[in-house]
């Protein structure tokens, strides 16, 4: 981040905070979220909790800083969570994590147990529900949060998000977990999740044997199911004929793979296992439907609403946990997309835009988590 920060400024030495500044709109996103968070009426401002342990001086004026002050204006602290999200709010808080694991910034510390203590029983109990991708969004969140605080209740409640998804695995299509409770779907980005969740556990479990077998089957599988087009791109799932279904190739649907994959690297030194990961990374980073003008897009285009503006940095986050591996080959994809971002879609407060090469347009949770993780994901 550092080496990002110092390129920006001298590549643009009149740049200040002022001076980026757009029209601030308020207009708000439509709702995309499968599963909403209940809302709980306060009679009364509920106090913040302090953080846990020293704190630091947050680093002042940096673009991350910024944009992590601007997320946690959303947050709502009496419903412990982002509002009238889900999964979303998942991804929103394994971005403020991994801020705070590069920075130092301890200011929202708090947000973690309050989030895990407050909807620990909401949808299905232990951040399950009918969607389960929803819950290996959260199980993902939670390992992030064991990573930084050494708390083993969080690695305790992914292990039994990580058992839930198991549950939803049958021989339909040869294997792999559905997308939902219905069971009428298996798609990319459930199983890609299972992958990196298991393989997840099992570099954190001394002993593992359980999620290293269960990565390890989750990758066969779905490196056969023909997902993987022809051009290196994840397609959205499969069709009832267990086929590729040629659906759109969202941006989260090529990184979450990269970061299972390096995940179960680092499980077994398979060396092929990268190779697949430099396929995929390669593919999107030059596809000219998912890159324009070499800044991340969606199929979507300019007029991405919904969950979509969510998928852009959950892409890159993943992108950069494959790049540690992998070496410096992405740096300067990575860089790139936070300078766009920084220089044209944010506002002088540090809140962000849906489009990442143009003027900020509106705030939402989805588009600052986004943000967060590019910005994070700068080298």
């Amino acid at each position: 981040m550092a080496a990002f920060i110092l390129s920006l400024l001298l590549s643009l030495p009149s740049m200040s905070f002022a001076g980026l500044a757009r029209e601030q709109l308020s207009q708000a996103a439509p709702r995309g979220a499968k599963a909403e968070v209940p809302t709980v009426p306060a009679e009364r401002p509920v106090a913040l909790p302090s953080p846990a342990g020293p704190q630091r001086k947050a680093p002042e004026g940096t673009p991350a800083s910024l944009a992590a002050t601007a997320l946690m204006q959303l947050y709502d602290a009496r419903v412990g969570n982002w509002p009238n999200h889900w999964w979303t709010a998942a991804n929103a808080l394994t971005a403020m994590i991994d801020h705070m694991s590069r920075s130092g910034d301890e200011r929202y510390l708090y947000v973690i147990d309050r989030t895990f203590s407050a909807n620990q029983g909401a949808q299905g109990g232990d951040f399950t529900n009918s969607f389960i991708d929803d819950t290996g969004w959260w199980g993902l969140a939670w390992v992030r949060a064991y990573d930084l605080t050494k708390n083993s209740r969080y690695l305790a409640m992914a292990e039994r998000d990580a058992d839930y998804m198991y549950g939803f695995w049958d021989k339909t299509c040869g294997g792999g977990v559905w997308w939902s409770a219905d069971k009428t779907y298996k798609n990319a980005i459930s199983n890609e999740l299972f992958l990196k969740l298991a393989a997840s556990l099992h570099n954190r479990i001394p002993g593992d044997a359980k999620y290293l077998d269960r990565a390890r089957r989750g990758w066969t599988w779905f490196a056969a199911t023909g997902m993987i087009n022809a051009a290196g791109l994840v397609n959205d799932g499969l069709d009832s004929s267990c086929r590729n279904n040629g659906q759109q190739t969202w941006t989260y649907n090529q990184g979450v793979v990269l970061g299972g994959l390096a995940e179960l690297y680092r499980a077994t030194g398979d060396k092929t296992l990268l190779t697949a990961a430099g396929r995929i990374a390669d593919a999107a980073t030059t596809s000219a439907g998912l890159v324009a003008g070499g800044v991340l897009t969606e199929p979507c285009g300019s007029d991405c609403r919904g969950d979509a503006p969510a998928f852009k940095g959950i892409f890159v986050r993943n992108l950069s946990e494959f790049s540690r591996i992998a070496g410096s080959k992405y740096d300067a994809f990575l860089s790139r997309q936070a300078t766009s971002l920084w220089t044209r879609a944010c506002d002088a407060g540090g809140r962000c835009g849906s489009n990442w090469s143009k003027p900020f347009d509106f705030f939402d949770v989805r588009n600052q988590q986004s943000a967060l993780d590019v910005l994070n994901a700068a080298p």
